[in-house]
């Protein structure tokens, strides 16, 4: 998939507030270094988010893509410690299974490869 194509599908497909706090929360996962998806995946997230941006997610606010949007301006190094507590943040107000479930759609459409969870 192209990365047009990769933002259409997210526009279409990622429509619940818990897809939005998801791939929030992978955002945050790859800007803390904690991400085990490989290469091709993690530039995958971003073309996601950036097509989610502007939606509410249902469990995370605005201060988490705040947050995300310093860390893409250069801030990254400075907010490790913060990025850190959000991202921790994130996962214990998003489910395993939901997190599962989010990844299983994206790798059944294509846009991921099969890989880590």
């Amino acid at each position: 998939m192209s990365p047009e194509q990769i933002a259409d599908w997210a526009r279409a497909q990622l429509t619940d507030p818990l897809d939005v706090d998801c791939t929030t929360t992978v955002m945050l996962k790859i800007l803390d270094g904690k991400c085990k998806m490989g290469p091709r995946d993690k530039d995958v997230i971003p073309l996601l988010y950036a097509a989610l941006r502007g939606r509410p997610g249902r469990l995370l606010g605005e201060d988490m893509h705040t947050l995300i949007a310093r860390a893409g301006a250069g801030e990254r190094e400075a907010l490790v410690a913060e990025i850190y507590e959000h991202r921790v943040l994130a996962e214990t107000a998003i489910s395993r299974p939901v997190m599962k479930a989010y990844k299983a759609r994206l790798r059944e459409a294509g846009v991921l490869g099969a890989g880590v969870d």
